[in-house]
């Protein structure tokens, strides 16, 4: 059994709630965990339980932002990529965001990104700095993309917590260059929302505001 956890992402300046990432988890004996293969369940079927998720949540309403991660092999899918515009088109007029885990080529980033702009679905680089979204490997996609992520908690597990200022600052420069959103992810305690204040980032995400929880 698969189902979807949603973590919010806040609008600290205003106070409000921007959107939500939803993360896939399967159940195993009882317990909830990331699934070894994100393919095992069809394409259609996340779709199913992302448009369930979306009428919750109420997002037309409140006009927040479903944010749905794709890794490279799915976002180079055509069936993958059309199951996602129907579900813009069922969920309109809230917001969908596509947030690419892997760094695609940039001739497949400007297919994937011509593709869902076309319907309003705005692309997202995760994790940049980390993984394979490193600088070198993202440089040219960005002016693709409409908004990237940088998180926090990477660095922290890898033992790099200190370089957190200066990659965050080399980040949001970028950012203000190709005039991208930008969300800061692992937000964790008041240190936290200081730094995201000093760098000017208002859409957070992190433990502070609430752990994945099931819709």
């Amino acid at each position: 059994m698969y189902r979807f956890f949603a973590q919010p992402q806040v609008d600290e300046k205003n106070k409000s709630i921007f959107g939500y990432e939803l993360l896939l988890r399967t159940d195993d004996n009882g317990s909830w965990k990331l699934p070894e293969d994100f393919t095992a369940i069809s394409i259609d079927e996340q779709a199913n339980l992302l448009e369930k998720i979306s009428h919750k949540l109420d997002t037309a309403l409140h006009k927040v932002v479903l944010a749905f991660n794709l890794n490279q092999k799915q976002a180079n899918d055509p069936i993958t990529l059309g199951s996602i515009i129907a579900l813009k088109k069922r969920i309109d007029p809230a917001a969908l965001t596509i947030e690419l885990t892997e760094a695609p080529t940039l001739s497949e980033m400007k297919e994937i990104s011509s593709l869902l702009h076309q319907y309003d679905i705005d692309v997202v680089l995760d994790d940049v700095g980390t993984g394979s979204n490193t600088y070198d490997n993202v440089k040219y996609l960005l002016p693709y993309v409409d908004q990237i992520k940088f998180a926090m908690q990477n660095l922290r597990m890898s033992g790099n917590a200190s370089k957190i200022p200066e990659c965050l600052a080399f980040w949001v420069d970028l950012a203000d260059k190709y005039r991208l959103d930008i969300v800061l992810e692992g937000v964790e305690d008041k240190a936290d929302q200081i730094l995201a204040k000093k760098f000017g980032i208002n859409i957070q995400q992190g433990y502070l505001y609430g752990k994945p929880a099931l819709v």
